[in-house]
């Protein structure tokens, strides 16, 4: 697949683009008179037309990217001292300011009262219903990503078991596709299935935002349930991390992540590179976990998952230039990851689970980053981000023979061993099912800031996939003649930004533009005018265009209440595997899927963040609905068969969801920490009898909690013990209608209520270089279960070794 001529024209224009001021790096460190790093302050910069804030780090620095030349001052502002302004000259590419503060257990009301908006709250006071989640602390734990995502509300993290399984993520009740990942605003699944929210460390992580429902124009993609964009730290800091976790399932986990820049070219280089591995050995029972015995007599048993291992390696390498006369940040760089994972059974639990299915997946792509802000004039912003390359996927099924979960060959009635007529492990018989794709994605957006009262923006995101299909041990058409797929899609945005009133009212309109275009062709045999047989190719074709348009407004009604509104008419379009379907996922092609449309609603409110004294508290809430046409998602009919080992994607109908979310979040002297979130909703379709019913394999209620308490000066001086605990509580709930079955009831077909629970210990020595980190994870061995009653891991034990290097 070639991309569109005039994406790279534009590259080339915006690589050859020129600014003229000089602009560095302003650093600082600020420490109280005790030498206790300052954590948590409130960092001003204040300078002729530029006014720019932050807040310390865990060392108690802070840092301003491309700051132009000149003379500042700087406030700083801590709970536990009286505010200090400095003044400072900035005239070089890199500015060092120390700081040292008066440590004090009071301060003035007033003090207390000097607040600035951090980044986080920022965004979250934009009027989307979004969350933002920071991951500087987390780094240092023995947490995966999709861990701090259940820190936010409405969110859940839908698994099909272990590390390496399917994740699925609900924001709100709508999942799956209809909720779009990006990394830096590129869609996550350019990078193959090697790159998962879970490979990413949080050290790599700078902050993760969660929209619901509505979401911003920037990332102008078919995100019709919500997006979570992960932002990767961007800064020219020099920098090495490193770590390594193992512990049950014969699990390890590694990460390697590194920068550095030269301070008089800005050339700068940075690299990471990741290796995940699991045998995924743990424990399952249930009605599926059987042996069959002879005249079919099936006992019950308990036994580990024998063909569930995993083990992925990836890597990314860029290189180019940062903070320098034109550009903000200029990359070309490599990514490469292969992943190898093993299928122990299909959509279900069934009693009759796999051995020696397997898929392997490799991808090589290509990228190229441009940012610069203040293009030719001030206020005037440009960013293009794109990637080019191969994506490859084998299915590997050669194996005849059925095995039982006690992983020895099953046996019949006479007792006599197993075997499938098909000669498989799936029906369809052997496979070496092979996808081949050519992906491409480019992101491009230009904004332009008119004055502090209103600012433009156009965004665009082009995707292509050139799939071919093959598989050595089919038919010889099959073999010889290669079945194509082909999807390309834009959407384009608009958005006018607004802010008035002193800041109070806050407002985003945007429209946007979808359109996209699917070819699927397949050899087939067919007989001529004369009857003789010949080969043509099947072709079906798809050209679906639309357009959305959406707001989101906030006002604040008194300081730190804020009233937030977002709408949006929004189109999701059918993605690659619900068109073209995929082997290894088990997912049969639907290629007449239509696209699902959703009017989504959001009415929420904010309070905080409160500070008074020590103690720092916010509270969130948002009420939704979601009103769908031609929801896309799994059948729902009487016909469903559980024994089934694939899933089929279709437009289910109308459907709605509503319901409310709400988080608090609490911290005392940024010692002990406490995070709530719940959420409840309903989530129906009309049968084609007219009756309203809920939709299947969704949990309605949940809720989840954490804690944290922090120890200074354990054992050594300078030193620091952190205590975690994490509740993740799901009510039950159905994986299938009511009408799922005619011989059995209802609750053969329910998941039960389940409430895990995690505890956590991490210990960083005193030069803050070692962090030393203890989990259990499900520490009652809780049975927790997921998407289509698949069982998930128990009671499990890691240890995470993380070393930093901030400064060299």
């Amino acid at each position: 697949m070639v991309l569109n001529k005039g994406h790279f024209t534009f590259l080339l224009f915006l690589i050859s683009c020129v600014a003229f001021s000089q602009k560095g790096e302003l650093n600082g460190n600020v420490v109280f008179d005790t030498n206790e790093p300052v954590l948590g302050a409130h960092i001003i910069l204040i300078g002729i037309d530029l006014k720019k804030e932050t807040v310390t780090g865990i060392n108690g620095d802070y840092s301003f990217k491309n700051i132009p030349f000149g003379t500042y001052n700087i406030q700083m502002h801590s709970l536990n001292a009286n505010s200090v302004t400095i003044e400072v000259v900035h005239d070089s590419s890199k500015d060092i300011h120390n700081t040292v503060i008066k440590f004090s257990e009071y301060q003035d009301l007033a003090e207390i009262l000097v607040k600035s908006k951090t980044t986080k709250e920022k965004i979250e006071d934009e009027g989307f219903a979004v969350n933002v989640i920071e991951t500087k602390e987390a780094g240092l734990r023995n947490v995966q990503t999709n861990e701090l995502l259940r820190t936010s509300a409405g969110v859940n993290i839908r698994q099909n078991g272990g590390l390496g399984s399917d994740v699925q993520y609900s924001l709100n009740g709508l999942s799956g596709s209809a909720v779009r990942i990006f990394i830096d605003g590129i869609p996550i699944s350019v990078y193959g299935s090697s790159f998962s929210l879970n490979s990413i460390p949080p050290s790599m992580i700078k902050r993760i935002e969660v929209y619901k429902g509505v979401v911003p124009g920037y990332l102008a993609d078919d995100a019709l349930g919500g997006a979570i964009n992960i932002v990767l730290h961007k800064g020219a800091k020099n920098n090495l991390n490193a770590s390594i976790s193992y512990g049950s399932f014969n699990t390890l986990q590694t990460s390697l992540n590194g920068l550095y820049r030269f301070d008089k070219s800005g050339f700068t280089v940075k690299a990471s590179g990741f290796y995940n591995s699991s045998d995924n050995d743990y424990k399952v029972s249930g009605r599926s976990v059987v042996v069959t015995g002879l005249g079919g007599v099936q006992t019950p048993i308990t036994a580990r998952r024998f063909n569930d291992a995993y083990r992925s390696v990836g890597g990314m390498a860029q290189i180019g230039f940062t903070d320098v006369k034109w550009a903000d940040q200029f990359f070309i760089g490599l990514t490469g990851s292969d992943d190898y994972k093993e299928v122990q059974h299909g959509a279900f639990m069934t009693i009759t689970p796999y051995k020696d299915r397997f898929l392997e997946s490799d991808a090589a792509l290509g990228s190229l980053t441009y940012q610069k802000k203040d293009l030719f004039t001030k206020g005037l912003d440009i960013n293009v981000h794109g990637v080019y390359g191969t994506r490859n996927r084998v299915v590997n099924d050669t194996m005849p023979w059925a095995y039982s979960w006690a992983g020895e060959r099953a046996i019949d009635y006479k007792g006599d061993e197993f075997k499938y007529i098909w000669n498989s492990q799936q029906e369809g018989g052997p496979t070496l099912a092979t996808i081949k794709r050519n992906v491409a994605s480019v992101r491009s957006g230009i904004s332009y800031t008119i004055n502090d009262n209103h600012k433009v923006l156009v965004n665009h995101v082009y995707s292509g996939i050139d799939r071919e299909d093959s598989d050595a041990l089919q038919s010889l058409l099959e073999s010889t003649f290669v079945g194509t797929r082909d999807l390309n899609k834009n959407i384009t945005s608009f958005t006018y930004e607004l802010n008035a009133f002193d800041d109070r009212l806050k407002a985003n309109i945007f429209w946007k533009y979808y359109q996209q275009k699917t070819t699927n062709s397949d050899p087939d045999i067919e007989n001529d005018a004369n009857g003789n047989p010949q080969i043509v190719d099947v072709v079906t074709i798809s050209d679906n265009k639309d357009n959305g348009y959406g707001f989101a407004l906030s006002y604040d009604v008194i300081p730190n209440v804020s009233l937030l509104v977002s709408a949006e008419k929004a189109i999701r379009l059918p993605d690659e595997t619900e068109v073209f379907g995929n082997d290894g996922d088990n997912v049969v092609a639907n290629p007449s899927i239509q696209p699902e449309k959703s009017k989504n609603y959001n009415l929420g409110f904010r309070l905080g963040t409160f500070n008074i004294e020590k103690h720092a508290f916010s509270i969130s809430t948002n009420f939704f609905i979601r009103d769908m046409t031609d929801r896309i998602g799994l059948p729902i009919e009487t016909s469903l068969n559980v024994d089934d080992e694939t899933i089929l994607y279709v437009n289910q109908g109308n459907a709605k969801s509503k319901g409310v979310d709400a988080q608090l979040d609490y911290t005392y002297n940024n010692n002990f920490g406490f995070n709530f979130n719940i959420s409840n909703f309903d989530l129906t379709t009309e049968t084609a009898l007219g009756t309203e019913i809920n939709i299947p394999n969704t949990p309605f209620f949940t809720m989840n909690s954490s804690f944290r308490y922090s120890f200074q000066d354990i054992f050594q001086k300078k030193s620091q013990l952190n205590l975690y605990y994490v509740m993740n509580f799901t009510d039950k709930f159905s994986y299938l209608t009511d009408q799922g079955s005619n011989t059995v009831g209802n609750e053969f077909f329910e998941v039960p209520q389940q409430f895990a629970q995690d505890f956590g210990a991490s210990y960083a020595f005193p030069n803050n270089k070692l962090v030393v980190s203890f989990d259990i994870k499900n520490i009652f061995d809780e049975a927790v279960y997921d998407n289509l009653s698949v069982q998930k891991p128990g009671r499990a034990f890691y240890l995470k070794l993380n070393y930093t290097i901030n400064k060299f």
